[in-house]
């Protein structure tokens, strides 16, 4: 049986902030885990990715984002290519513009905490 897969586009290599936690949260519930982060050469042991295009294997399972609704909306059309089976737009990474673009493209985004969605709370990785 093969994993499901995550991309976490965000992640970060600072343990306190959610683009780590939500890494080590899908790692410890058995997901597959790509990081994407430009900035980063890998987040916790794992090779990171440059762009949510970068990363193999798709159509991913699930995306999930930890950027501002600026920097959002920039991933949009990506996300639109690339059809993952979920897209999770964490606390604080959409906002109204973020969501029309999103419905004029067709994508059905969830807006909720994708950590939460694990069965496990951001705390249990502090």
């Amino acid at each position: 049986m093969t994993k499901p897969t995550v991309a976490v586009v965000g992640a970060s290599r600072d343990r306190s902030k959610y683009g780590n936690i939500s890494l080590r949260a899908h790692l410890s519930r058995g997901y597959e885990v790509y990081p994407v982060n430009p900035n980063a050469d890998e987040v916790e042991g794992i090779p990171c990715y440059a762009s949510l295009g970068d990363v193999p294997g798709h159509p991913l399972d699930r995306v999930t984002v930890y950027l501002p609704p600026h920097q959002t909306m920039n991933l949009l059309d990506e996300l639109e290519k690339l059809h993952p089976r979920e897209i999770w737009l964490n606390p604080g990474s959409a906002d109204s513009r973020v969501r029309q673009k999103a419905d004029e493209l067709g994508l059905e985004i969830i807006e909720a905490c994708s950590i939460v969605d694990l069965g496990t709370s951001p705390s249990a990785f502090y």
